[in-house]
């Protein structure tokens, strides 16, 4: 073996020792679970609704008055729901819940 790769090899031993499985790692940013806003609060106390995009399927939807949240929703094993809740491009459930800020929109 020459002295190159033996010299790399003590290289990428020392790079991949340098690696951690995450527990090492420290949050960057603010915590994004809360509104820091008008009416500052945790956003697990906001009330999801449903909205049906154009294919049939569910996505979650949150307003809260100035700010809005969605996300699709998904099955545990990753898979989008197409629940026929509503028909396409509809809204439904208490999604403006949980806040006192009025939508203008």
């Amino acid at each position: 073996m020459t002295i190159m790769k033996l010299i790399g090899l003590i290289a990428v031993g020392g790079l991949l020792s340098a690696c951690e499985g995450g527990e090492g790692l420290r949050e960057i940013g603010p915590d994004k679970s809360i509104d820091r806003g008008v009416n500052a609060h945790h956003l697990s106390t906001l009330v999801a609704g449903v909205w049906v995009d154009p294919n049939g399927c569910d996505h979650w939807i949150i307003d809260d008055g100035v700010e809005g949240y969605l996300s699709v929703r998904l099955t545990p094993d990753g898979l989008p729901v197409c629940s026929g809740v509503a028909p396409p491009n509809t809204a439904v459930g208490p999604f403006k819940s949980g806040t006192p800020i009025p939508d203008s929109l």
